[in-house]
């Protein structure tokens, strides 16, 4: 006979110590029409997990890891007042999004913006990086730089488009992250396989048709509060919150005994337990008080400026010694990303460089030093890059045609500079990639064949699939 518990004011959410939206979600796994992979590598596997640095609004190439000392010769000047005009050719470009401003005679020209920044080589690979990372530039020979990216929406919806590979006018379809743990599953049964930390507005979902089973849950890097729904909603204590679960579970065995072919209860039983588990795990991972001195000074917390994504990316290196596959981070508040720099670039981009610089190199240090860089897969990424003409005074407009974006660990071959874009930076000039041939370079790394991760019913088109660079690959 199963024993009675004492009445307690709990709602169905509580039985789980309020993740019972989580288990829910992961429940929908078991319940679909068709079986994800068997989390098994396709293909030989160099990486394991992925930690994704997202700077949201869009980072100026050219002041960054692509500088192009020719926009401060021809400053002030129209496009076509250069060697560079050809930029402009109609079969390349059908939309220029530079301002037009009138020059001393009144006749209208597009007018180049200077550098606001000066840069040096870096490392052994010389690469030329802006001095406002200069903390990054230390790494430079860990990090292999690819300078040719491009997309197609000129907007901040190039958010969805860069994680997803669709245009965000287009029907939503899985992002990298979804592909990921759909491909491999979870390392760990105390965390869930795909998490989030930092501000989305465009891309909010992850799963799509493969279901919100595949969402990134969501963390806040507060120890007291990380993570909604984390805590009952009454009070209940440790042993009874136990004796509850036990319950379930118990319940759970004996359906599983009946019908022991059922898929979607043994989903459910591994769900709630991921859920209850959550309650512990999730609270001591976002505690830092174990960390050293050393470690927090390495990535920046004792910064004011740099301490918030220093937490963070402390965070993250925690999460993926647990076992979380894919780890996102996403910088930059506001709706368009706070790298949108219409205007005052210099002050937006130093102040906001000044935030990252530190704990990325710190990260990848901390990761190196610990051995976890050869098996973990670093990402430096925006939407899109600036334009190489003023917008204002002072500011750069949206640039979707060429941008830089780097990879670090897991397989990449460190020190490499990969493609190129012109002498303005408008146009990849040698080996232009779209953004899915970053997700295809990563699925190849994690020993996973983007082919291979189809759903009957789901056609994808051939750029969704993207070609892995090679260039790059240890």
């Amino acid at each position: 006979m199963i024993p009675r518990l004492p009445p307690t004011p709990f709602l169905r959410r509580d039985i789980l110590g309020g993740l019972g939206s989580i288990a829910m979600a992961s429940m929908l796994r078991g319940e679909e029409a068709w079986l994800p992979p068997d989390g098994l590598p396709m293909i030989p596997q160099r990486a394991k997990r992925v930690i994704w640095l997202f700077m949201r609004g869009g980072v100026s190439h050219m002041e960054s890891f692509d500088p192009k000392p020719m926009l401060t010769k021809y400053a002030g000047k129209s496009i076509g007042e250069t060697p560079y005009k050809d930029v402009q050719n109609p079969e390349k470009l059908k939309k220029v999004r530079v301002v037009v401003v009138n020059d001393a005679n009144g006749q209208q020209r597009n007018v180049i913006y200077p550098l606001q920044i000066g840069f040096k080589r870096y490392g052994q690979c010389g690469v030329e990086i802006s001095d406002w990372f200069p903390n990054i530039g230390s790494c430079a020979d860990e990090i292999s730089f690819i300078r040719s990216m491009w997309t197609t929406d000129d907007n901040h919806g190039a958010q969805v488009q860069f994680h997803s590979g669709r245009h965000m006018l287009e029907p939503r379809v899985p992002t990298l992250g979804a592909w990921v743990t759909y491909g491999l599953g979870s390392m760990t049964d105390n965390l869930p396989s795909f998490i989030n930390m930092g501000p989305r507005f465009f891309d909010v979902r992850d799963g799509h048709y493969l279901g919100p089973a595949y969402d990134a849950v969501n963390l806040k890097v507060d120890p007291k509060n990380p993570l909604t729904y984390a805590a009952p909603e009454f009070q209940i204590g440790r042993q009874q919150q136990e004796a509850q679960f036990d319950l379930i579970h118990r319940l759970n065995g004996l359906n599983a005994e009946q019908y022991p072919g059922d898929k979607t209860l043994a989903a459910r039983m591994k769900s709630y337990q991921l859920a209850y588990n959550m309650q512990t795990a999730v609270p001591e991972t976002m505690n830092l008080d174990a960390e050293s001195a050393e470690t927090k000074k390495l990535y920046g917390m004792d910064d004011k400026v740099a301490e918030p994504f220093a937490r963070q990316l402390i965070v993250a290196r925690r999460l993926a010694e647990r076992g979380v596959r894919f780890i996102q981070l996403q910088h930059g508040d506001g709706a368009a990303g706070a790298w949108d720099s219409h205007s005052g670039l210099k002050k937006n981009h130093s102040s906001l460089a000044q935030q990252v610089d530190k704990p990325i190199s710190g990260l990848l240090k901390d990761l190196k030093q610990r051995g976890m860089l050869d098996d973990t897969l670093v990402v430096f990424a925006t939407e899109f890059g600036r334009t190489p003409g003023s917008q204002g005074s002072d500011g750069r407009d949206h640039h979707p045609y060429g941008f830089s974006v780097w990879m670090a660990g897991g397989g990449i071959k460190g020190g490499t500079i990969h493609g190129g874009t012109d002498e303005l930076g408008f146009h990849p000039v040698e080996h232009p990639h779209y953004v899915t041939d970053v997700h295809a370079t990563i699925l190849h790394l994690l020993g996973l064949d983007p082919h291979r991760l189809e759903i009957p019913g789901r056609k994808r088109l051939e750029r969704d699939f993207g070609k892995v660079i090679p260039q790059i690959l240890a």
